[in-house]
């Protein structure tokens, strides 16, 4: 069981901070929160206003939650390293979750599209993860070892 909840402390850890690196995105690019606001809204001189305040209430909530999403995200890498029996298996998990996140967000806010090269390093990456939860962890090849000499 503490490996399952290792296992999915570092993958929420891998979408915490895919949420706050779009977060800071969001928080820094004002022109996309405007377009998108006057997108909404029509464009009329009244709602290029209104746009106005409603991209800087936006970006100053999304400032926040840059240091909100950084912090719950290394509480979760911190309890993932606490669960898991190897904290390169948690790296790599977060890692990996983190990449594959930000494949899907920055596809649904920013309509970017990944080429064929980031989609060939990311399979490569999820062999590596599969790899690694599916070896045995040294305490049970020890367990087997001690067994076998019985």
């Amino acid at each position: 069981m503490p490996l399952v909840l290792g296992t999915t402390c570092a993958i929420g850890a891998g979408l915490l901070g895919t949420l706050a690196a779009s977060s800071a995105k969001l928080a820094l690019d004002d022109d996309y929160l405007r377009a998108t606001c006057q997108a909404v809204l029509g464009e009329e001189e009244i709602t290029g206003e209104a746009c106005i305040w409603v991209s800087i209430i936006l970006r100053i909530v999304c400032g926040g939650l840059v240091f909100v999403c950084n912090a719950i995200m290394w509480t979760s890498f911190a309890k993932a390293l606490r669960y898991s029996s190897s904290s390169a298996t948690v790296t790599v998990t977060t890692t990996t979750s983190n990449f594959i996140f930000s494949a899907f967000l920055g596809r649904l806010l920013f309509g970017e599209i990944d080429d064929l090269l980031w989609w060939t390093g990311i399979s490569i990456s999820l062999l590596g993860l599969l790899l690694l939860h599916t070896t045995p962890s040294l305490l049970e090849q020890q367990i087997c070892l001690k067994k076998k000499k019985k």
